[in-house]
């Protein structure tokens, strides 16, 4: 079926990994698609105004965010498409100036991260649950920021610093016992993981239990797949035409795509979304993909 063309360019905002400049290096040339690209940076400064403002047509997006925005209704439509995934033990670093800590210290302390929210957060948290038996409860959350969906609410546990100090900054003072970064982990030589051998760990706790630790999909809003479902099927259909390309085997295996694959990795952390009180009640797999199965499965 074709689709009625339309005059509006399409409003794109996907970050600088090799899968997303790929994909719109194939989608740009098409003459049939009028490409608004959107250079946010870093990309997380996307995510807000993606869910509650729907500034973007297609937009890289955060799991947790998205998680949040199915949980409060936003009119977002996720596509099982990983764009952003890593091992996430190596990411809880202490000050090695102060402490000398290993997961269960953690206890009672306090951790800092940029938002509760924050998808690498959630992961760590879940790591610490999954496979240390600290629970997200038994430690206070100091955070920079809030989360992207407005509506949700953050437990008990998670204060927002006063100051508005950052992760890098409250562990260089001793003011936490530990902090969690993503792509901003601070290089300083006291730097020091809090899991020992993080990256051993990680690996054996992937070929253990095959789960991913996503970081980012990619998710359309709700008007623009009711308006042009055969180009969302296309977008879908390009990354995953694409990931051959972008990523070597070992990375393959990391950034898992469409419905079947993706599955173990997200209703693991939607189980431990909900533990650690991100969303309001554990979500099904179906309710945050299954809206999207419905558009790309149609022919």
């Amino acid at each position: 079926m074709t689709e009625p063309a339309s005059d509006n360019p399409v409003r794109i905002a996907l970050g600088g990994t090799p899968l997303c400049a790929l994909v719109l290096g194939m989608l740009e040339p098409d003459p049939a698609i009028d490409i608004e690209r959107n250079d946010v940076r870093p990309i997380h400064r996307a995510f807000r105004p993606m869910v509650m403002e729907q500034a973007f047509d297609v937009s890289e997006l955060a799991i947790v965010t998205a998680l949040q925005a199915s949980d409060h209704g936003k009119p977002i439509v996720a596509l099982p498409v990983t764009v952003a995934a890593r091992f996430q033990h190596k990411c809880i670093v202490q000050n090695a100036n102060f402490t000398d800590l290993e997961p269960n210290d953690l206890i009672g302390k306090r951790v800092a991260v940029r938002a509760f929210s924050q998808t690498t957060g959630a992961w760590v948290r879940t790591i610490l649950e999954r496979e240390f038996d600290v629970p997200s409860d038994s430690i206070t959350w100091v955070t920079q920021e809030p989360p992207h969906v407005a509506a949700a609410v953050e437990p008990p546990n998670v204060l927002r610093d006063p100051n508005g100090a950052g992760p890098a900054e409250l562990l260089e003072r001793g003011d936490v016992a530990a902090a969690i970064f993503g792509n901003d982990m601070p290089t300083e030589p006291w730097v020091k993981p809090v899991i020992p051998d993080p990256d051993t760990i990680a690996r054996a706790s992937f070929e253990r239990s095959g789960i991913v630790p996503i970081n980012h999909v990619v998710a359309v809003t709700r008007a623009f797949a009711g308006q042009r479902p055969n180009l969302v099927r296309k977008i879908y259909r390009t990354f995953g035409a694409m990931r051959a390309d972008a990523f070597n085997e070992s990375q393959l295996a990391l950034h898992p795509f469409g419905y079947d694959a993706m599955r173990p990795s997200v209703e693991a952390l939607l189980q431990y979304a909900a533990s650690q009180k991100l969303t309001s009640r554990q979500l099904t797999y179906d309710e945050l993909f299954g809206e999207a199965m419905e558009i790309i499965a149609t022919t």
